[in-house]
């Protein structure tokens, strides 16, 4: 069983790129990368359709590697760490020693 070190709904902030010092909340992960709320957000042309009957031009966040995010805790961030804690894996934050989930 693979476990990620960043998940939906976990608060990350950037450390590089354009957005770096952004923070935000996880929307979705998959492999090995992250849609961030707020974060690299970019301008996405789309036709007429049924949801969408007007058309134009939409904001819209891009998926950031898993890399570039770290998992806020209290306020800082901090990196995650795995634990074994009555026979079941789970996260913890490095800094401050806290069970994530």
């Amino acid at each position: 069983m693979s476990m990620n070190k960043i998940k939906k709904g976990d608060t990350v902030v950037v450390v590089t790129g354009r957005d770096k010092g952004k923070e935000g909340k996880v929307i979705a992960v998959k492999n090995g990368k992250a849609i961030v709320e707020g974060v690299n957000t970019v301008t996405k042309h789309t036709k007429p359709s049924q949801n969408n009957p007007k058309g134009g031009i939409v904001h819209q966040e891009a998926a950031i590697d898993v890399s570039n995010v770290m998992y806020v805790s209290k306020g800082k961030p901090t990196r995650v760490g795995f634990k074994v804690v009555d026979g079941k894996k789970m996260r913890y934050a490095k800094t401050t020693g806290d069970i994530i989930d």
